[in-house]
């Protein structure tokens, strides 16, 4: 056998050699593109394709126990207990390019779950995001897990209702299930509006009154009654269900009465108008005499002022009117008043305003008087009427006859033709005359306030002392009429 020789055989080595390193590069390539392959098809199908919920519906913070993403879910916990309130159809979209000038971005794709790749189903909440899917289940997709959290977190807390709060008792408003406590009185709330439930309590208490004994000494004729509403409330004048109020003085019994309401009716003399509550009850003389000393020192800027609203489904009122001319004057103070929020709700913005003015004007309200008459007066305000009955034929205990002395009067029909200017009109009262009027004003503030009922004025009398002694005074003669044998009309 012919040997080969070491420096013959190294050409053919190298040969061969490189057809081995050929193979081997081609391998390599095959295997690099093959796993590029693999990680593009990975990256697109598990990442892409498992982000089927949109990012506005995520949680921005989500902290799970890495023990548990390994642990699949447990019998003893609902399989869709961690399912999210997401949209019923579940969209993703492929990553898009930047987008082209002239050349819209292509729309979302709609990927159904089904097609989502069963590696992401190793994710926690997936098995309760595929409930979404269920279309014969209603609540596919919305489920609430709800935990029972510790006691000490709720049910203790309800417990120590009392210390939850340093100012106030919480348990009565955690009562009842946490809504409060009932009403006691459901029907005077909630019950039947029509005539007959609204007359009820009224028939009850004449009837009541009548059994009476001292009812018969004169047939309830040396009666009072004090009402806190006005005297239309108590006059509806039919058994319309849509009418207002109740009958209680036209009953029999009630025109035997004497009625002090806020607001009287001209027409029946058994009314009696009695002031509306003011914002000052004083306990002591001195706290009405240095309130009065207050007033005479004020300055007031304005010449006169207005706080109130429109009436503008009233034809007939002139607010509309007055609070043009306020808002045109310079020397006129207007304070609007609208629903909701306002400045007129406020007491010391009210009495600011009436306190740094002249003249307050008291146009009719949602009837013939204001309970914004008696604040300004208690402000040392001269009061402009504009109807009669706003307030000299109401309260004929409270006010001298002679309303020039303490108030300024101008038809509404001036007002509502534009025949005047309210301005004009009152910058023709002399300095003097205004002070005069003012002095007036003050004089009579302790007779149009109630005094704080648990003390008592000494030498003062407040609007409960002067109603009580006019009703004492007619009552009074009334007794001596019918000894003379005369007749009393007025109770007719």
């Amino acid at each position: 056998m012919r040997r080969r020789s070491p420096t013959s055989s190294l050409p053919d080595h190298m040969e061969k050699g490189a057809v081995k390193n050929q193979q081997s590069r081609l391998c390599l390539l095959a295997s690099l593109s093959a796993f590029f392959w693999f990680l593009l098809f990975y990256f697109h199908f598990v990442f892409l394709g498992g982000s089927t919920v949109d990012d506005s519906l995520q949680l921005k913070s989500i902290s799970i126990n890495t023990e548990s993403i390994n642990t699949p879910p447990t019998s003893s916990r609902p399989s869709n207990a961690q399912a999210l309130p997401i949209n019923s159809s579940m969209t993703t979209s492929r990553p898009t390019s930047t987008a082209q000038p002239g050349n819209a971005q292509s729309p979302p794709i709609n990927r159904p779950m089904a097609n989502i790749d069963r590696k992401s189903d190793n994710y926690p909440f997936m098995r309760a995001l595929r409930t979404i899917e269920n279309k014969s289940d209603p609540c596919g997709g919305r489920y609430i897990y709800v935990h029972d959290l510790p006691p000490r977190f709720n049910e203790d807390m309800l417990k120590e209702c009392r210390s939850l709060s340093l100012w106030t008792n919480m348990c009565k408003f955690t009562s009842n299930a946490g809504l409060g406590p009932p009403l006691e009185n459901v029907e005077g709330i909630f019950g039947a509006y029509n005539i007959s439930m609204r007359d009820a309590a009224s028939l009850d208490l004449v009837n009541w009154l009548a059994k009476r004994p001292e009812w018969s000494i004169m047939g309830g004729k040396d009666h009072f009654l004090v009402a806190g509403r006005i005297t239309w409330d108590f006059r509806r004048l039919s058994d319309e269900e849509s009418d207002w109020g109740n009958k209680l003085l036209f009953l029999p019994e009630a025109k035997n009465m004497s009625m002090l309401v806020v607001e009287s009716s001209p027409w029946n003399a058994n009314d009696f108008g009695i002031p509306y509550p003011t914002y000052f009850h004083p306990a002591k003389d001195a706290d009405v005499f240095v309130w009065q000393d207050r007033m005479r020192k004020l300055e007031r800027k304005w010449l006169f002022s207005f706080a109130g609203a429109p009436r503008p489904g009233n034809l007939k009122s002139i607010r509309g009117q007055i609070i043009d001319q306020c808002k045109n004057s310079k020397v006129g103070k207007l304070l609007e008043c609208d629903f909701g929020e306002s400045k007129c709700h406020s007491p010391s913005s009210i009495m600011q305003m009436f306190q740094s003015s002249h003249f307050c004007l008291q146009p009719q309200g949602d009837s013939y008087t204001r309970r914004s008459a008696f604040d300004s007066m208690l402000a040392g305000c001269i009061p402009v009427f504009f109807h009669p009955g706003s307030a000299y034929t109401q309260y004929t205990w409270h006010l001298p006859r002679n309303y020039s002395k303490y108030s300024v009067f101008i038809p509404e029909d001036d007002i509502r033709k534009r025949n005047v200017s309210i301005e004009q009109r009152l910058s023709q009262i002399s300095p003097e005359q205004v002070k005069i009027m003012r002095e007036e004003v003050i004089s009579l503030i302790p007779r149009l306030i109630y005094a704080d009922p648990r003390s008592k004025l000494e030498t003062l009398k407040d609007a409960f002392d002067v109603a009580v002694q006019a009703v004492i005074d007619k009552v009074t003669k009334l007794r001596r009429d019918i000894i003379e044998g005369h007749t009393d009309e007025k109770f007719h």
